[in-house]
C-alpha cells in the first residue's frame, strides 16, 4: 500500500450519494466531520496507546464485519478473497455481524486505514478507499484491527533499517517513531522485510532519496511488498490469537520427506515410485526446479514405458475429514506428462460414510491424458467430498507408445474454492526480456460459470508488464444481461511455492459495472476497463519475478476467475458456494 499524510480531511453529509439517508450512516458521517487523525499515513488515533502487547484488544473469533453503503462492489470481493487468505494461513475468522457489541465497519472513505487492535467503540471503522481494493492491502488494514503496528515500528527496528530523516517530506517524521518493548512486542520473531507492514524505500519521501535504507542492501527492494501476507506476519498472527490451526488448509505433499502418510497400491505394474528423475523426463522435481534442492528433492513416477495396456496403479492420501460447512474443496498438484497419448491420470474420491466403512464410495473426478507436454503443468480439480474421504490419483498405461510415463509433484488440498482458468506462459522471462516495448500476449479466449466469453491480455514493457481483460463475443450473448452486471475478474501470478500456505501469489481483482453504458464507456467486444488505476497498467516490476518463486523452468501461471458478485450483496460469509444466477443481482 502506497501511504499518504492524511490530517485534517473534511467529510460532509454532501460528500456522498442522496441515497445513503438513513440514520446509522449520518452517524457515521457525524464522527468523520471533524476530521481524520492519522498515526503512521494509515493508523486511526485512539485516545489511548495500543500495542500487540497483551491480549486487552485483541477480538473474539470470528471477528464480526460489516459492509457500508459506502464501499466499491470490487472492494467487496476484495474484501471476502483477504478473508480467504487469512483462513487458508492462519486461525483468525470473519462473520457477518448480527448481534455483536463490537464489531469492524468497512466503508471507503478518502485512503486507506484502520485502528490496530480491538477498540470497544461499537462501530470500528476500516476505510478501504480509492485504490485500496486489492487483497494484500486489505490484509495490511485488517492486520493493524487484529493487533499490529507497522513493522519498522519496532523498537529493535534500527539494527535493520536506517531512516534517512532528511528525506522525510516536512511535519511526517510522526510516521517514523519507534514504538517501546513496554507497548510492543516482536512475539519472538525475527525483523521482517518481507512483511506486508513494512513501508516501502521510498514512504512520505520528500523527492530527495529513499527514506528507509534496509542494513543488508539485498532487501532494500523488497520492503514495501503489496503481494501478500509473509510467513512471518503469519507467525505473529497466530501467535497473537494462541492457535496455530488453519481454517481451510487441508493437506500438502511435496514427498522429499516422505509420502505424507500416502499409500500405494498397484496391479500388475511396477506402480508409483519416489524418484529423483525419471526416464523420458522430467529430470528434476518441481519443488526445487531450476534451484539448488536442499537436501534431496523427489516425486512420484509412474512408469508407461513398459508393461501391458491397462496396468494401472493408485496413489492414496491418508483420510481427511472436511471442516467447513460448504463442501467444497480444491485440489492442486504439479504434473508431468511424458507417456502415450492414451496414457490416463485420473483424479477419484473416496467417500467413508461412518469409522466402520473401510471400503467407501469413488467417485471419478476428472482425467488428463492427450499429447505428451514434456514440462511441468499446474491442475486443479475442484472437489466436493462431504464425508471424510481420500484423493486417489490412479494412473493408467494405454495403448500407444510411450518414452516416460506421468509424474506428480506439490500436492495441496484446501476447502477453497478452484480457479477457473490457468494460463501458463512458457519461458515468460525471456519474452519480456525479448519482446519490444508495447509487446501484447493473449490468453485462450475463456467462458465465465454464467456465460460471458472474456479473453486475458498482457501488455510488456522494458521493465514490467500489464493485464488487461475484455469480454468477447461468444455463443451466450444474446441470452445474458448487457452491460455486463457485478462480475468480478480475478487474476493470481501464482508464486509456485510448494506448500500452498508458504505461497505470496500476487492477485488483483476488478468488477464489471452495469451503468457504464449510460457514459458511452462500454461496448461487448472492447476492453471494459483500461484504467491504469485498477493495478492492471503496471502488475509486476520485472524485478519483483525473481523476489519469490513466480518463475519456475521460465513459466509463470496465471489462475483466473470470473464471477458473480450476488453473494456479496447477500452479505454470503465467504466466497464458497456462490450463486452464479444474475437474477439474484
Amino acid at each position: 500500500m502506497k501511504v499518504s499524510s492524511i490530517t485534517k480531511t473534511k467529510y460532509t453529509h454532501s460528500f456522498f450519494p442522496a441515497y445513503y439517508k438513513n440514520i446509522r450512516l449520518i452517524k457515521i458521517l457525524h464522527h468523520f466531520s471533524t476530521g481524520l487523525h492519522l498515526l503512521e499515513g494509515d493508523i486511526m488515533k485512539t485516545r489511548k496507546k495500543r500495542s500487540i502487547r497483551g491480549t486487552n484488544y485483541t477480538w473474539d473469533l470470528p471477528v464480526p464485519y460489516e459492509f457500508g453503503l459506502t464501499l466499491d462492489m470490487n472492494a467487496k470481493g476484495v474484501i471476502l478473497r483477504a478473508f480467504e487468505q487469512f483462513r487458508l494461513k492462519t486461525c483468525v475468522d470473519f462473520k457477518p455481524h448480527s448481534s455483536e457489541d463490537y464489531y469492524i465497519y468497512l466503508l471507503k472513505m478518502k485512503g486507506c486505514w484502520s485502528s490496530v487492535g480491538k477498540q470497544y467503540t461499537k462501530e470500528q471503522f476500516i476505510s478501504i478507499g480509492h485504490n485500496c481494493d486489492n487483497t494484500a492491502v486489505v490484509e495490511h488494514e485488517f492486520l493493524h484491527a487484529l493487533g499490529f503496528w507497522h513493522e519498522q515500528s519496532r523498537y529493535d527496528r534500527d539494527e535493520y533499517v536506517t531512516i534517512t530523516w532528511e528525506n522525510i517530506e516536512a511535519g511526517e517524521e510522526k510516521n517514523f517513531e519507534i514504538k517501546t518493548n513496554t507497548t510492543n512486542s516482536t512475539l519472538g520473531t525475527p525483523y521482517d522485510y518481507n512483511s506486508v507492514l513494512h513501508y516501502d524505500k521510498n514512504a512520505f519521501s520528500n523527492g530527495n532519496g529513499s527514506t528507509i535504507i534496509t542494513n543488508q542492501p539485498e532487501f532494500q527492494e523488497v520492503i514495501g511488498q503489496r503481494r501478500d501476507m509473509s510467513h512471518l506476519d503469519v507467525l505473529e498472527l497466530n501467535h497473537l490469537y494462541g492457535c496455530n490451526e488453519s481454517i481451510s488448509f487441508l493437506d500438502h505433499c511435496s514427498f522429499d520427506k516422505d509420502l505424507c502418510q500416502m499409500s500405494l497400491c498397484s496391479g500388475n505394474s511396477e506402480g508409483w515410485k519416489r524418484v529423483i528423475r525419471a526416464d523420458g523426463g522430467p529430470n528434476s522435481d518441481h519443488t526445487y526446479l531450476g534451484k539448488k534442492p536442499q537436501g534431496r528433492s523427489l516425486f512420484m513416477h509412474f512408469s508407461t514405458l513398459t508393461g501391458k495396456v491397462g496396468d494401472s496403479a493408485r496413489l492414496e492420501t491418508r483420510k481427511i475429514t472436511p471442516k467447513r460447512s460448504c463442501h467444497t474443496q480444491c485440489l492442486q498438484f504439479f504434473y508431468y506428462h511424458s507417456g502415450g497419448r492414451t496414457d490416463q491420470l485420473n483424479i477419484w474420491i473416496r467417500e467413508f460414510s461412518n469409522d466402520s466403512d473401510y471400503i467407501g464410495t469413488i467417485r471419478l473426478m476428472d482425467q488428463i491424458k492427450g499429447l505428451p507436454t514434456n514440462y511441468w503443468k499446474v491442475h486443479h480439480v475442484p472437489l466436493d467430498a462431504r464425508k471424510t474421504f481420500q484423493v486417489v490419483f490412479e494412473a493408467q498405461k494405454g495403448t500407444t507408445s510411450s518414452r516416460g510415463g506421468f509424474s506428480v509433484d506439490d500436492i495441496n488440498l484446501t476447502e477453497t474454492d478452484c480457479p477457473h482458468e490457468t494460463w501458463q506462459i512458457r519461458n515468460f522471462e525471456e519474452v519480456l526480456n525479448n519482446s519490444p516495448n508495447d509487446t501484447y500476449l493473449y490468453s485462450p479466449k475463456y467462458y465465465s460459470p454464467d456465460g460471458y466469453r472474456y479473453q486475458i491480455i498482457l501488455r510488456l514493457s522494458v521493465d514490467h508488464f500489464g493485464i488487461f481483460v475484455r469480454l468477447v463475443s461468444g455463443f451466450n450473448d444474446a441470452s445474458l444481461q448487457w452491460p455486463c452486471p457485478w462480475r468480478q475478474v480475478t487474476i493470481s501470478l501464482l508464486d509456485q511455492n510448494a506448500h500452498i500456505q508458504q505461497q505470496m501469489t500476487k492477485q488483483r481483482s476488478v468488477t464489471t459495472d452495469p451503468h457504464w453504458l449510460l457514459s458511452g464507456e462500454f461496448n461487448t467486444y472492447t476492453v471494459f476497463l483500461r484504467s491504469l488505476l485498477q493495478c492492471y497498467g503496471s502488475f509486476m516490476m520485472s524485478t519483483e519475478l525473481r523476489e519469490r518463486e513466480f518463475l519456475k523452468g521460465g513459466d509463470i501461471f496465471l489462475l483466473i476467475t470470473m464471477q458473480g458478485n450476488a453473494n456479496v450483496l447477500m452479505q454470503k460469509k465467504s466466497l464458497l458456494c456462490i450463486t452464479h444466477a444474475s437474477s439474484l443481482i
